[in-house]
């Protein structure tokens, strides 16, 4: 999933960028709310991680006019403002969940998975696929229980296709959901990672498919 995080304060913006790319996600991060209309309106973003306090065009006003406009993803607003008229502010104006600063950052990647599962229409944490199960929190891949290790980039874009089994995923949809704005990742590189994760599958009775002209699907039938 790529997300966008728009914080002002370059050391919690900087830790948030680290903490979420770690755990999987593509994250692009901007530090002022007059950009956030155009980088949505170029870019397909699964979550949006929004500061209140921003310089310029508050945070507030970013979330009035995401929604106008019919921006529809999941938005967690990130804050130093606590008092119950501020939350309330930002939940009527179209925010799914609301965290006050200073937090944890284990409890915020715990809620972008909890607006990540709701919003996708998966209410369980694991994600079971044939002989696969991909665990959501503790984010690791087992196959008929026992865990399959896999780096960051080789668990993401089996995440990717195992939310979609039998259906084709794209080049151009695995590079736009896993590359951040400064990241150097390319439809080469997925074929990279495909081609170890059909070496790391082989055996397991599950296989990644290509399907010429399009891109890849996660097959199991083929492979009991």
């Amino acid at each position: 999933m790529r997300v966008l995080v728009i914080e002002d304060d370059t050391t919690l913006g900087h830790a948030v960028q680290e903490f979420l790319s770690g755990q999987g996600y593509a994250v692009d991060w901007l530090q002022t709310g007059d950009r956030v209309e155009g980088a949505v309106a170029g870019q397909a973003y699964g979550l949006l991680l929004l500061d209140l306090n921003l310089p310029g065009l508050s945070g507030l006003e970013v979330l009035q006019r995401l929604r106008a406009n019919g921006f529809q993803e999941p938005v967690l607003i990130l804050t130093a403002r606590d008092g119950l008229e501020d939350r309330v502010a930002g939940l009527d104006a179209g925010a799914d969940d609301y965290v006050t600063k200073p937090f944890e950052l284990a409890e915020l990647a715990a809620r972008v998975r909890a607006l990540a599962r709701r919003h996708s229409g998966q209410a369980q944490t694991i994600l079971e696929c044939g002989p696969l199960a991909f665990d959501t929190v503790g984010r690791q891949i087992r196959v008929d229980g026992k865990r399959l290790a896999l780096s960051v980039r080789e668990l993401s874009v089996l995440e990717m296709l195992m939310a979609r089994p039998g259906r084709v995923v794209t080049k151009q949809q695995i590079v736009s959901s896993l590359s951040a704005w400064d990241a150097d990742f390319s439809e080469n590189a997925v074929e990279v990672y495909v081609y170890r994760l059909r070496k790391r599958l082989d055996g397991t009775g599950a296989s990644i498919q290509t399907v010429r002209g399009f891109g890849y699907l996660l097959d199991i039938e083929r492979a009991q």
